[in-house]
C-alpha cells in the first residue's frame, strides 16, 4: 500500500527540491507522478531538448529511495508547436479552433502532432529506459473521448463508419435516415455533429456511433503512446488516468492493453445536507477495480480545497484526506498518490489546493497526510489482498452514451439507477464488484443490471444462460429497448428479456419529478418517480411482489419476481427511494444465500479483503458526525472520515 504525490518541479526553483524530497522521505512518501504538463521546459523550442532538470530531480528522488510515474507531457503542447501548426489545435462543435493556453489543446490525429508527440516519447522513453527509479509512465492526461471536428477527424470519422457498414445504403438502413429526409447520398455529407443544439435532436443512431467512434479514436491514440513505450520500456509498467468526465470513452477498453487503471480521485468536501444524496466515491472505486478486475492506482487525490474553473470549495474535514485514502485502499487501490505536493503560486490551479499551502508552513492537513503515511507502512499484509465478491453490477458504455443522447424524463440518469442499487447494497456490509456487461459473470450469485437500454444479443444470452443455472438477476424499466444501433425494437417491453422475467410492460409513464406510491406485498409502501412500466405478468412462476398504489394504473404489478430454469430473475419496473432498494435486496439476498450485516447507520462502509493467512475488515465512516452500532455483538463508534481495520488470521 503505496502513499505517494504530485510533484512539479518545473514550477519551482532548485532551492526547493532537495528541501521537498527530504520531506516526503520523512514523511514516508513512496512515489511521485511527475512531468505529465511539462513539454516547453523538456523543450522549449523545436528541435532543442533540456531533459538535464528531469535527470537532476529523478535523481533527487533516486537517492532518497523515492520512486517515480513519469507522465508523457503531450496533454499541452508548447506555444512553439501552437504557433507552428495552427492547423492542430481542436475544433469546437461551434467549427472554430478551441483556444489554446487551456490544456488538452491537441487534435489526437494531427500528423504534426503525432510526430512531435512521439518524438517527445520516444527521446523520454529511451533516455529513462535503464532508470529503476521510474517504474510506471501515464500517458498523456485526463484523456476524454475524442470530441474533435476538424476536418482530419471528420475523415477519419468517415472511414470509421466505412468500415463498419461498408456502404452508404448499410448507414440508411441501419440509422433509419428516411426520417426527416436525413438519407445520405455521398460520404462527403457525413459530418460530426456540429452546432450547439441538444443531441436528442439528432439522430440517436448516428449519434451513438459517433460516440463509439470518439472512444474509439482516443484509444487508438493511447495505444500509439503505449507501443512507442514498450518498444523502448519493454518492463515498464503503463497506465493512463481517467475520471468521469463530459465525453468519457469506454473504460473497458481504453485499459485492455494497459498494465493497470488510474482514476483522479476527488470526493466532495461539503457533505449534503440531504441525507439521501449519493457522495461516497466507494461507487467510482468499485467501477475502477472492476474494469481489470485487479487493483489499481488513484492518480490524484484530493488534498486540500477544490477551487479552479469555479469558486473554492469548503476545506477538508478532518478525518476525509486520511480517511479517503483509506476508503481507496479498501475498495482496492494499490497505491494513492495526493494531487498535489504543494500549492501552485501561479496558473488557473493556484486554489486547487495541495498538502502546503501558499504558506509555505506544513499545517493541519500536511500533518493529518503525515499520520496517513504512518498507518499505509502499516498494511503491508494486506498488500496483494483481493477483493472477493458474490455479487456484481454490470456497466454498459454504450448505454451511458445513449441516455446522455436521449435524455428518458426529469431527473433520471443512467448512473444514477446503478447507484439507487450499489448504495443499498452497502447498506448491508457487502463487496460489490462493478464490471462490463461483456464480461465473465460465473463465480457470482447476484447479477444487477440496470437499464440494459441499448440490447447486445450475445449479452442477452449470456443472461439467459447464468439464471437458468441458478444465478439471480434484477432486471429493470428501460431495458430491452433498443438495438445495437439505437433504434427502437419493435416489440413488447422488455422485449428479448420477456421470457427471462415472465412479464411484459403494457405501458409507460415517464413521470419525471412526480411522485406515485408503490406497495409491497408484505404491505410496506415507498414512494417512487422518474419511471413506471405498467406491468403484466405472464409466466406460470410469476409472482407480483408490488404494485402500484395511486395514479390511475393503482393496483398494476411494478415489481415481479419470475423463477426461470434454476434461477431467478427480478424486473423493477418504477425507480424506487432508497429504502425500497434496501427493502426488496434484503429479500434477494437472502433467497441467494448471500450473508450480509443488518442495521449499519447511514454512509457506514464495509469492505473485506482476503488473502492466504489474513482477512481484513474495513470500517468507514463517510459521514460528518460520529456513527455507533453494534457488530458482532461489539458496540462500534467512528468519529466522522475514521477508518477502522480489523485483522483476523486465516487458520
Amino acid at each position: 500500500m503505496i502513499i505517494g504525490v504530485d510533484y512539479y518541479p518545473e514550477h519551482w526553483g532548485k532551492e526547493f527540491w532537495i528541501p521537498d524530497a527530504d520531506l516526503m522521505r520523512k514523511t514516508g512518501v513512496g512515489i511521485v507522478r511527475m512531468a505529465e504538463f511539462a513539454w516547453s521546459r523538456l523543450s522549449p523550442k523545436e528541435g532543442v531538448y533540456t531533459f538535464e532538470w528531469l535527470d537532476e530531480i529523478i535523481g533527487i528522488f533516486r537517492e532518497r529511495g523515492i520512486k517515480v510515474i513519469l507522465g508523457t507531457p503531450t496533454n499541452c503542447p508548447p506555444r512553439w508547436f501552437c504557433e507552428k501548426y495552427p492547423d492542430a489545435i481542436p475544433v469546437g462543435r461551434d467549427a472554430r479552433p478551441n483556444p489554446i493556453g487551456i490544456r488538452g489543446h491537441r487534435c489526437y490525429n494531427h500528423p504534426d502532432f503525432l510526430r512531435h508527440a512521439g518524438d517527445m516519447i520516444e527521446r523520454m522513453t529511451k533516455r529513462y529506459a535503464k532508470e529503476k527509479t521510474v517504474v510506471a509512465w501515464q500517458i498523456d492526461n485526463e484523456l476524454e473521448a475524442n470530441f474533435c471536428f476538424c476536418k482530419r477527424c471528420t475523415e477519419k470519422y468517415r472511414a470509421w463508419l466505412k468500415e463498419k457498414y461498408g456502404d452508404l445504403e448499410s448507414i440508411n438502413k441501419f440509422y433509419g435516415n428516411e426520417v426527416w429526409s436525413g438519407e445520405y447520398s455521398s460520404w462527403e455529407q457525413i459530418d460530426p455533429p456540429f452546432g450547439t443544439y441538444p443531441a436528442a435532436w439528432l439522430n440517436p443512431a448516428y449519434m451513438l456511433d459517433f460516440n463509439r467512434f470518439a472512444s474509439d479514436d482516443m484509444i487508438q491514440y493511447v495505444d500509439f503512446q503505449a507501443k512507442i513505450i514498450r518498444r523502448n520500456c519493454p518492463e515498464a509498467k503503463i497506465t493512463t488516468n481517467v475520471w468521469f468526465c463530459e465525453n468519457m470513452p469506454d473504460f473497458y477498453k481504453t485499459f485492455a492493453g494497459l498494465d493497470f487503471v488510474s482514476f483522479d480521485n476527488y470526493p466532495p468536501t461539503k457533505i449534503p445536507e440531504d441525507a439521501g444524496q449519493f457522495y461516497s466515491h466507494a461507487f467510482h472505486l468499485d467501477l475502477m477495480r472492476g474494469i481489470k478486475r485487479q487493483g489499481f492506482c488513484v492518480m490524484e487525490e484530493l488534498s486540500g480545497e477544490p477551487g479552479c474553473w469555479s469558486p473554492m470549495g469548503r476545506m477538508p474535514y478532518p478525518g476525509m484526506i486520511s480517511g479517503y485514502s483509506l476508503q481507496a485502499f479498501a475498495h482496492g487501490a494499490d497505491a494513492v498518490v495526493h494531487f498535489r505536493w504543494r500549492t501552485a503560486v501561479s496558473g488557473a490551479e493556484m486554489y486547487w489546493h495541495g498538502l502546503i499551502d501558499h504558506s509555505n508552513v506544513p499545517g493541519r492537513r500536511f500533518k493529518e497526510f503525515e499520520e496517513l503515511c504512518r498507518v499505509a507502512r502499516g498494511l503491508k499484509d494486506i498488500a496483494g489482498t483481493q477483493i472477493l465478491s458474490e455479487v456484481a453490477i454490470l456497466y454498459s458504455a454504450d448505454n451511458e452514451y445513449a441516455f446522455k443522447i436521449q435524455p428518458q424524463t426529469n431527473g433520471m440518469y443512467y448512473l444514477g439507477q446503478i447507484r439507487l442499487f450499489y448504495e443499498a447494497l452497502m447498506k448491508y456490509g457487502l463487496n460489490i464488484d462493478i464490471i462490463g456487461e461483456q464480461e465473465e459473470l460465473s463465480g457470482y450469485k447476484l447479477i444487477v443490471a440496470p437499464e440494459m437500454y441499448v440490447t447486445d444479443p450475445e449479452v442477452v444470452k449470456k443472461l439467459y444462460a447464468f439464471v437458468k443455472k441458478g444465478g439471480t438477476l434484477v432486471l429493470t424499466n428501460r431495458s430491452g429497448v433498443k438495438n445495437k444501433y439505437n433504434n427502437c425494437i419493435m416489440e413488447p417491453l422488455p422485449a428479448p428479456y420477456r421470457e427471462l422475467v415472465g412479464c411484459c410492460v403494457l405501458e409507460y409513464d415517464p413521470v419525471g419529478y412526480d411522485h406515485v406510491a408503490v406497495r409491497f406485498a408484505d404491505g410496506s409502501n415507498y414512494r417512487a418517480g422518474q419511471w413506471c412500466d405498467i406491468l403484466k405478468p405472464e409466466g406460470e412462476e410469476t409472482k407480483v411482489l408490488a404494485c402500484y398504489n395511486s395514479e390511475f394504473y393503482k393496483g398494476s404489478a411494478a415489481i415481479t419476481e419470475n423463477k426461470y430454469g434454476s434461477g431467478t430473475a427480478y424486473y423493477i419496473g418504477t425507480v424506487g427511494e432508497q429504502e425500497m432498494y434496501v427493502h426488496l435486496l434484503e429479500k434477494i439476498l437472502q433467497e441467494c444465500g448471500i450473508a450480509y450485516i443488518e442495521g449499519l447507520p447511514d454512509h457506514v462502509e464495509i469492505t473485506t479483503r482476503t488473502g492466504k493467512d489474513i482477512t481484513a475488515r474495513f470500517l468507514f465512516n463517510n459521514a460528518g458526525e460520529v456513527r455507533q452500532f453494534i457488530l458482532d455483538g461489539k458496540e462500534i463508534s467512528l468519529q466522522p472520515f475514521e477508518m477502522r481495520i480489523e485483522r483476523s488470521d486465516i487458520k
